[in-house]
């Protein structure tokens, strides 16, 4: 139940953001910049969840290695492009003083990427290593 209505949030609040975005944004270049960033962040981040499948969990599970579609190349894309997608809206808005709560956000996914990363490791052993080693995700090493 909590993750289907998980998977909706998304589509209710990436156009939500769009909408205030395109609805009180300034008409400058960096709007229609923002615009497409975010569109095509959300759609790819839209994606990365759809082909995660029942493979989607709010909390770190190994259910199943997705190594295909968008997963074959970026090891995290729903952090990525969720993050991209806020990022742009960020810009079409022009909101600077949101900046920081955006890094704070894109610092949290970070995290839940490495423990992702950690819970995959230890469920799928070489093969996730392998897999690791294949594919890209920023990551910082504290």
């Amino acid at each position: 139940m909590m993750k289907n209505a998980l998977r909706w949030i998304d589509f209710v609040q990436y156009p939500l953001v769009l909408g205030l975005a395109i609805w009180y944004g300034p008409r400058t270049p960096l709007l229609y910049v923002g615009l497409s960033i975010s569109i095509a962040a959300a759609m790819l981040s839209g994606l990365a969840r759809w082909q995660l499948g029942d493979s989607f969990s709010v909390n770190a599970e190994a259910r199943r290695l997705v190594t295909s579609g968008l997963y074959s190349r970026i090891r995290h894309p729903v952090y990525l492009f969720g993050d991209l997608a806020y990022l742009g809206a960020l810009v079409a808005l022009q909101v600077w003083w949101v900046l920081p709560i955006w890094l704070a956000m894109a610092l949290v996914d970070m995290r839940r990427a490495r423990r992702e990363d950690s819970v995959l490791a230890e469920a799928f052993g070489s093969e996730y290593a392998a897999y690791r080693a294949r594919t890209w995700f920023w990551q910082w090493e504290p």
